[in-house]
Formats: structure tokens, C-alpha cells, sequence
């Protein structure tokens, strides 16, 4: 992928939305480009997708193994967790947002996608992108 994407879980929880279908097919599409996802989301959308869909628990890791099947995952280390206190100090960013554009950063995106994040925001050649916009 010449310009890899990264997603915040706020965006995908947007799969599930059923009444705003414009936001569900934006997010459709994002998932559909195999953007990478951290260990971050990953369980941010499962802690919420169980609350929404209350489904059983093996059911939504079921669900949720298949829809990142062809999403590259990017797992949090001691390094990740290192570079989002960095960013905190420099950017003030709340520490599961850290998290998750440190993670980005490291998978070399060139494109965050969030929902609650500053859209435009720009860090290390990476930038911030609100996709409901």
C-alpha cells in the first residue's frame, strides 16, 4: 500500500450505526481500503460494539476477527507506549488518542482517520482526517 491509512475506533463503530446510513457507507468504505488498525481500537470497538449489539462475547471476537481479516494490525509494544507520552507532552493528546496516533505513526500512515480527533492536524508528515466531514 503506497499510502498506508490508519482508523480510530470511533469510525468504525459506524458499521453498526442504522440510522445514519451516510456515516455507516464512509466507514464501509474506509474498512473496504484495508486500513491498519492498533491493538488500541481493536479493543475500543470491541468494549463498545458489546454494549451496542449485545451479543454474546465469543460472537463479537468472532465477528470482529472476520471483519479485520484483511486489516493489517498494528500491535501496541513498550515503544508505541513511549511515543504517545511523548505526544502528550507535545501536543497534549488524551492518552487513548496517544495511543492510537503514536501506533499510526509507526505503521508509517499517511492518514489518520477520526471522528474526534483535530481534522487537519498534521504530526510527523501524518495527518488527521475527519471523514464525516
Amino acid at each position: 500500500m503506497a499510502n498506508p491509512t490508519a482508523v480510530d475506533s470511533n469510525v468504525l463503530i459506524y458499521l453498526h450505526d442504522k440510522f445514519d446510513t451516510r456515516k455507516r457507507t464512509i466507514a464501509e468504505n474506509i474498512l473496504a481500503d484495508a486500513p491498519k488498525i492498533s491493538s488500541q481500537v481493536v479493543s475500543e470497538y470491541i468494549n463498545v460494539t458489546r454494549r451496542l449489539l449485545d451479543l454474546p462475547k465469543p460472537t463479537i471476537l468472532r465477528q470482529c476477527a472476520a471483519l479485520f481479516e484483511h486489516c493489517e494490525l498494528i500491535i501496541v509494544n513498550p515503544n508505541t507506549l513511549v511515543a504517545a507520552a511523548n505526544l502528550i507532552d507535545k501536543h497534549g493528546f488524551q492518552i487513548f488518542d496517544s495511543i492510537i496516533v503514536a501506533a499510526a505513526l509507526e505503521a508509517n500512515c499517511s492518514v489518520l482517520y477520526s471522528e474526534d480527533m483535530q481534522n487537519g492536524f498534521t504530526i510527523n508528515n501524518m495527518t488527521i482526517v475527519n471523514p464525516f466531514l
